[in-house]
Formats: C-alpha cells, sequence, structure tokens
C-alpha cells in the first residue's frame, strides 16, 4: 500500500501501550486515524519525546499509594483505551480544524503539551483548542519541530516553579537534576531572571550546562552539593532524590526550596516547615502548570534567543522501546526525541 492509499484508508502508525510492564509493551500498530470534534484540531505530528514521566506511567514506578492512584485514573488492570497512546509532548502541523475552532487553521505549525490526553506516540492526534489537560501554541518559528517538541513537558515545568521562588537579579539558585528536561531549561530561565546559576547532574552533562548558562557545576557522582558547605537563595530539586534536611540546611535566610517530584511525607512536612521557619518550601502539589499563556511565553524566551533546545538523542518511531530503555538508565542529557515520518 502506498503512502496516498494508507491516507485514505484512514490508518495511521502509532504505538500502543495495553498493559503495565516494561519497555517491550509498546508495540507499532495500526489504528484509526482520529476525526477532530467541534473544538478539536487534527495536527500531523512531526516530532514527540520519551520523558521519565512516560517510563514511570508505563510501569507505574510509583510510590505504593501514588501508584493506586494512579491505576484508579488510568486503568486498574490496563491502561484504557483512551490512554493507550503515549506521548506528552509533540509538535506538528495542523491538518483540519472543527468547525468551533477560533485561534488556529489549517497549516499553522504548532507544539504542545498532551497532558493525561497523551497521544504523542502516533503519526496523528487531535487535540482541544482550550482544555485544563492541553496546552497548545504556535511553534517557535527559529527552531526545528524536533526543537520545539521538546519544550512543553520540561518547560512548563520549570517556568511554574522558578516563578513561585520569585527570583531577584543577583541571587544564587541551586538546581538539582540539572542535566534532564526540566533542568536544562531551568537553568536559563534561571539566568533569564537574573541569577548566579549553579547545576548538579550527571558527568555527561557538564558541559553542556556551562554552555546554555551555568556559572558552577556539579558532577553529582563526586560530589554532595550539601557538604560543600555552600547556601543558596534557592534550591530547585527536579529529581526529589536529595536529603531534605540537608536541603534546608543548604539555604540562605528566606530562601526556597522547590521540590518538583516530593514523595507524600515531603508534603506533608512542608506544611510543618511554612509554620516554623523562615525557609519556603514550595512542592508538586501545584494547581495545573499547562496553560496555553505560558507555552506562549516560553515559544518568546525561544524566538528572543533566551532559550534552546537540548537534544541527547534521536529515535524513530518504530524505536521507541529502545528510547525508553535508554531514558530508563537515568544519564541522558536534556531530552529524547521522537521522529515521526
Amino acid at each position: 500500500m502506498n503512502e496516498i492509499e494508507y491516507t485514505k484508508s484512514g490508518l495511521m502508525k502509532a504505538i500502543i501501550w495495553t498493559k503495565y510492564g516494561s519497555p517491550e509493551v509498546l508495540e507499532l500498530k495500526d489504528v484509526e486515524k482520529p476525526t477532530p470534534k467541534d473544538n478539536e484540531v487534527l495536527i500531523k505530528i512531526h516530532a514527540s519525546t520519551v520523558t521519565m514521566g512516560d517510563c514511570e506511567m508505563r510501569n507505574l514506578r510509583f510510590s505504593r499509594a501514588l501508584k493506586f492512584l494512579m491505576r484508579l485514573a488510568v486503568g486498574i488492570r490496563r491502561p484504557r483505551k483512551r490512554f493507550s497512546i503515549l506521548g506528552q509532548e509533540l509538535a506538528g502541523e495542523i491538518e483540519a480544524v472543527g468547525k468551533d475552532i477560533k485561534v488556529f487553521k489549517k497549516g499553522d505549525q504548532v507544539f504542545a503539551s498532551t497532558g493525561f490526553h497523551l497521544g504523542g506516540y502516533a503519526e496523528y492526534v487531535c487535540l482541544p483548542e482550550e482544555s485544563k489537560e492541553v496546552s497548545l501554541a504556535l511553534k517557535p518559528t527559529n527552531i526545528s519541530y524536533e526543537e520545539a517538541a521538546v519544550v512543553p513537558v520540561g518547560g512548563l515545568e520549570a517556568l511554574y516553579f522558578l516563578r513561585k521562588a520569585n527570583i531577584q537579579k543577583g541571587q544564587t539558585v541551586l538546581i538539582s537534576g540539572a542535566s534532564g528536561s526540566i533542568g536544562t531549561i531551568g537553568i536559563q530561565l534561571a539566568k533569564y531572571y537574573g541569577a548566579e546559576v549553579t547545576g548538579v547532574g550527571n558527568p555527561k552533562s557538564l558541559e553542556i550546562m556551562k554552555s546554555i548558562g551555568a556559572d558552577k557545576v556539579i558532577d553529582y557522582t563526586k560530589e554532595n552539593f550539601t557538604e560543600k558547605g555552600e547556601t543558596y537563595d534557592v534550591i530547585f530539586d527536579v529529581v526529589g532524590k536529595t536529603s531534605y534536611s540537608s536541603c534546608i540546611d543548604s539555604l540562605n535566610k528566606n530562601g526556597t526550596y522547590l521540590i518538583a517530584n516530593p514523595k507524600i511525607s515531603l508534603i506533608n512536612r512542608e506544611k510543618r516547615a511554612l509554620k516554623k521557619s523562615d525557609k519556603k518550601v514550595i512542592s508538586g502539589n501545584k494547581e495545573f502548570v499547562d496553560r496555553n499563556e505560558d507555552l506562549l511565553f516560553l515559544k518568546e524566551l525561544i524566538e528572543a534567543g533566551k532559550i534552546k533546545s537540548v537534544i541527547d538523542k534521536r529515535y524513530p518511531l518504530e524505536l521507541v522501546v529502545e528510547a525508553h530503555k535508554y531514558v530508563e538508565q537515568g544519564q541522558k542529557v536534556g531530552n529524547i526525541v521522537i521522529t515521526i515520518d
């Protein structure tokens, strides 16, 4: 079947996820091409990504309490059909629009965070123009689809937390987990706000972190930043693996500790800390972060040259399993792109 016949048949290729488990549960299949509803756009996807969040959802690698909540939301024994295509961010071109669409038109180049709508591991996806789950905006004009696809998830997360810290020019910010999707944009946002930035990452990431603005870098395999005796105005813990008390002790007076992926016990500890300390703790129990206006703000920063994408590796759609295996090693620098032709 040639490409024209394939498209007319109403089929598309997608990576289907029908059970929890190892990367091998992901399968490339032909499925029905979606049709946009009145409030939706149909996007031909050119690039998506594999994030640690995709891997955690796939294998339910969460605490017992969070695992139970995820099963309730996604599916008790297996993922429900509406969640059968993973992928939380993408970039592509709008191929068709529903009759109620106001902002976008056919041919627009866009990028998006899909949230629990998922759907990035496919040739096409339908997304609503306005939704609490989805953030959708015109793609920055000065970067490729691949470079745009890696921005929404990490960028929106980093922007949310660093705004909460109200960073002032000249303050010191340390980002633990600075070599990943959130951290690489976090470094650049903190520099945009005028901070002196220290990035903590894996050995492969040190030069990359410097190249995107980090004033100092620390190899976490060789040094524990909490044992160096230095203190900071803001500590942004992206991965949530550093000792809570050590981070608090490494803050200056009135400092802020940001935790993107806290354990449930830390959320309760956060509430207690706010009552008896001059230091603020802000954790991941946040209001919804994916807003279109925030994505547009990131677009403006990219077009102004304030933020650039960091891509580690690229995989074609049919090699998503290999991409998941690589991400689970925990040594990626920046982002992993899935290219979709």
